[in-house]
Order: C-alpha cells, then structure tokens, then sequence
C-alpha cells in the first residue's frame, strides 16, 4: 500500500490508479476545485503526505500547480502523454497499471529552496534547447528522471526543485545521448 494520499483529476482517474495500486486516491473534479477539495488535500498532506498525479496536459498542469500552492511537500508523479492516450483522449483513466506504477515510483517531492545545481548552459551543452531534436531529448530524459515534459524554462525550473543531483542528471543523460546517435 501507498502511504501517501493520491490526487487526480476525476473518478475515472481514480479507478485506474486502485487498478494499478493499493493507495486512497482524492479527486479534484478538474480545474472546478473547491476550496473543500483543496482543504481535505491539506489534511491529508499533514497526516499522511500527498503525490499529485494529474493528467499530462495544461488543465492537469494547472491543477498540478493549484495544488502544490495550497498543500506543502507534495511529491509529485509525471505520466508521459503518449502512456495517458487513448483514441486522443488524455488522461490518467487511460494508461496501464503498469504505467502508473512506474509514474508513482518516481515520484519526487518538490523543494521549497531550488538548489540551482542547473543551469541554462547544461540545457544548451547537452542539446536540451536550441536544437532540432530538444524537445525530444526533454521528453526523453524527463521520463527518466520522473519530472515529465514541458518546455525548456519548466524543465530546468524542474531540475532545480525535483532535488536532481548531478550525478543522477548525467547518468540519465547519457542514456538519452546514447537514443538520440
């Protein structure tokens, strides 16, 4: 069983994550969140620590970022969007068991000081912006360390506050160089 409380977007949501794991899981109900949701999120994130798992696109993002505002130490799971599609439906309620799994393995708690262990030159140095192939290269090494894709500025925000150490960075790295020869 999952200590922590997870919490998605909606009740098909829930359904697959109790699929995949024995967790309590809270719904949000979407970006209609009520300040009562928010507030049973709050409480649980005292007892028993909470990971936000929310759909892989911006309605989920928004959530994602409502949430961690109004609820402290919250880790958070990333799913890949192409493991949350399902006849161009985006959502958690999509993906397999085993996939979730894997999201919820790599959860991590969000810092409330960044460490600035990164910068724009390791984004640059390693192709993860200016190229052809970036985002990519992004999506790739976000799966790895478990942050999820976004753009460029967002990823270094995330490897920054993710608590991403350098070596942890490099040895993801080379996996993603290694794909991309």
């Amino acid at each position: 069983m999952i200590k922590e409380i997870i919490v998605v977007e909606g009740r098909d949501d829930i359904s697959a994550v109790k699929k995949a794991v024995e967790a309590e899981v809270i719904a949000t109900h979407g970006l209609g969140i009520t300040e009562e949701t928010l507030k049973q999120i709050r409480i649980a994130g005292e007892r028993r620590g909470v990971i936000i798992f929310t759909d892989p696109d911006y309605p989920g993002e928004k959530i994602r970022k409502i949430v961690s505002e109004g609820v402290k130490n919250c880790k958070h799971a990333f799913l890949p969007k192409d493991k949350a599609l399902k006849d161009g439906d985006i959502g958690i309620e999509n993906a397999k068991p085993e996939d979730i799994i894997q999201a919820l393995n790599k959860a991590r708690v969000e810092t409330i000081r960044p460490n600035n262990e990164f910068s724009k030159s390791d984004l640059l140095k390693y192709g993860l912006i200016g190229t052809e192939d970036s985002s990519k290269k992004r999506d790739l090494l976000g799966r790895i360390l478990g942050i999820g894709y976004c753009n460029s500025k967002q990823f270094l925000k995330r490897l920054n506050n993710y608590s991403i150490g350098r070596e942890e960075f490099e040895e993801a790295i080379r996996s993603v160089l290694v794909e991309h020869e």
